[in-house]
């Protein structure tokens, strides 16, 4: 990094960037260079626009004139004047440390200008803050800094964190989705963290949910020629076998391969984390959940075409992110060596008959064939490895199966009856059937994570919890819901948010072959999923001032039960349904806000029940921002 570009603007955000900058160039010994675009023009067509409302003396031609170059003359200095002061802080905090420093002062639009500048310079690293001049309470990023963003191919560090330099804590994450821009992006932040004494983080996030719901939805408006066309059986079926099964192992490699760049080429030990579900959000908990000091992205995704400005994931981190953020928009192709898995070797006739899958889905199929090789302890994979792992997926059989539906549903349903065991990993959820993994190919945890679940087991459970009723799934299956996992999903706001839990929990157990849903099964999921939604808005005011109210709320059962009120044991296992946390406190205060209203000294399981019913509303309308942002 031996050139860096800052704009500035004397904002607080602006500050904060030459400050970062600075620290920046006594890290790596870089060149500054300081810019302040001002816009003489825009005021002269300003004065023009305006000139009818001067006092009729200024009226006439030469006047006009004389007065016009009174104005450009003044505006033109008193711009220049200001620009040189904005640049002259950032020259002494330079000379301070001997940093070089060159002043710019180009006139134009500011956009405009910054990128000219950017793009015709040699630049290797852009700082600027998040807000500029022109922020306003519920500003998430500068029209600037969109614009610049937009429009450059340099690396970019956003910043947002306005804390003096030397109280800002944090370490660095950086997102991994096999993309070379985060690959980039890894590289940068190794060296960042080298030089700034922080821990490397990287993240990886697959989504195994999206075309459950997608199909979920989509099948109540097709009409029935065009379901019979879309086969959405053989769709769902095909998505469990080959593609859900694969993509976690597929975001765990690019972590490892992230991994072994780090000790390689950095000699860096990098600590690595696999997450589920849209990644935008799920990295955006968890910057809010670890709280780091920078967060690299890669500008554009690895779906992404190469001429796009900027990735969407990007786009939703750079607006939402509670820190500094660095797009990276260099990229970088590890060495295939590098992406080959060290503890599997293959064998030349495994290669050969690997070679004979279509392009499109080899590398689908050779994940799928790790994944089997590890989870049963293979160091060899060999033709009769390839055999077993192959027989759902490779491109013939997965043809043949398409024209035996029939066959297929009547073998689902022999399975779904029968004792069918499955080894579930209590670190990260995968889940093996009828044979425990000696380790899990996802985590790599050891057996002794796994945890044995059958369908007499969950059967006990559902009966301990009211019984079951069944219900069927846009595409057939037929799932057992306990009478108090239902009672769960019911705690969650009507409409979209229930319609998508739902889908989630009924995906997660088809993943893991659980055909029947319990109370914790189905608890775990919801508690997750109002949890994101209300992390999202724990930044708003009046979200923060009822969780200050409600902070000593948290109920787990009636011996520690904080409350000012009596309430029945009914009442309060009726409350402990809701999500545990934010949802639940809000809960009790409303409750027992009505409570007070109505002179009730003794909140019984009906009174309870109708003030949740009736709070539903509210609940819709807090959660209602975040999820029409998640459908735009």
């Amino acid at each position: 990094m031996k050139k860096i570009y800052v704009p500035v603007d004397n904002s607080d955000y602006s500050d904060a960037s030459i400050d970062l900058a600075v620290e920046f160039a006594k890290h790596f010994d870089s060149q500054l260079v300081g810019s302040h675009v001002y816009a003489a023009k825009m005021h002269d067509v300003r004065f023009k626009q305006m000139e009818y409302t001067l006092p009729e003396e200024y009226q006439d031609e030469v006047e006009l004139e004389k007065q016009r170059r009174i104005h450009d003359t003044l505006i033109t200095m008193g711009l220049q004047l200001i620009s040189d002061s904005y640049l002259e802080v950032m020259k002494k905090k330079c000379e301070k440390f001997n940093i070089p420093f060159e002043p710019q002062m180009p006139e134009g639009k500011h956009y405009i200008k910054l990128v000219e500048d950017i793009q015709a310079g040699d630049y290797d690293l852009v700082i600027m803050g998040a807000l500029g001049m022109g922020a306003v309470k519920d500003s998430l990023i500068g029209g600037v800094t969109e614009r610049v963003v937009r429009r450059i191919t340099t690396d970019t560090l956003v910043v947002r964190n306005l804390n003096p330099i030397e109280e800002q804590q944090g370490n660095i994450l950086v997102g991994i989705d096999g993309s070379p821009e985060s690959f980039s992006g890894l590289k940068t932040a190794i060296q960042l963290g080298q030089k700034f004494n922080r821990q490397v983080e990287a993240v990886g996030v697959y989504d195994p949910y999206l075309h459950y719901i997608v199909f979920n939805s989509v099948v109540n408006v097709l009409t029935e020629r065009a379901a019979r066309t879309f086969r959405f059986k053989e769709q769902e079926q095909l998505h469990e076998e080959v593609i859900d099964t694969g993509l976690a192992k597929i975001y765990q490699s690019h972590l490892e391969v992230a991994r072994s760049i780090a000790k390689d080429e950095h000699d860096y030990n990098l600590k690595i984390t696999l997450l589920d579900g849209k990644a935008y959000e799920k990295i955006i908990q968890y910057t809010r959940k670890t709280e780091p000091w920078l967060l690299v992205l890669g500008r554009i995704g690895v779906h992404s075409e190469e001429e796009m400005d900027i990735g969407s994931t990007a786009e939703n981190l750079l607006r939402l992110a509670p820190c500094n953020v660095l797009l990276s928009s260099q990229r970088y192709f590890p060495q295939i060596d590098v992406k080959a898995e060290e503890t599997l070797v293959w064998t030349q006739e495994a290669i050969d008959r690997m070679e004979k899958a279509p392009p499109l889905v080899r590398g689908i199929a050779k994940t799928a064939v790790h994944r089997f090789a590890i989870e049963r302890g293979h160091s060899v994979i060999t033709e009769s490895v390839i055999d077993k792992a192959m027989e759902a997926i490779m491109p013939q059989r997965a043809s043949e199966k398409l024209t035996r539906v029939a066959k297929e549903i009547a073998e689902q349903k022999v399975l779904e009856s029968g004792d069918v065991q499955t080894y579930i990993c209590g670190e990260c959820g995968y889940a093996a059937h009828n044979q425990q993994p000696v380790v899990c190919p996802v985590c790599s945890s050891p057996p002794e994570r796994f945890q044995m679940v059958n369908k007499d087991s969950l059967d006990h459970i559902a009966i301990d919890e009211g019984g079951t009723e069944e219900e069927e799934t846009f595409d057939g299956v037929r799932l057992q819901w306990s009478d108090h996992a239902k009672k769960a999903l019911r705690t969650v706001p009507r409409g979209y948010m229930r319609r998508n839990v739902k889908a989630r929990i009924e995906k997660s157990a088809r993943a893991q072959k659980i055909h029947t849903i319990t109370n914790d099964f189905a608890t775990h999921i919801i508690d997750e999923s109002m949890g994101e939604a209300a992390a999202v808005r724990e930044d708003a005011p009046e979200l923060r001032a009822m969780q200050t109210q409600t902070g000593s709320h948290n109920t787990q059962d009636s011996n520690n039960f904080a409350s000012s009120l009596q309430w029945t044991e009914e009442a309060i296992e009726r409350l402990n349904l809701v999500p545990e946390g934010f949802m639940r406190n809000i809960t009790q205060t409303r409750i027992e806000q009505r409570a007070n209203e109505a002179e009730i000294t003794e909140i019984t399981l009906d009174f309870a029940a109708r003030v949740i019913e009736d709070g539903r509303s509210l609940a819709n309308e807090i959660l209602g921002e975040y999820y029409q942002q998640t459908q735009t």
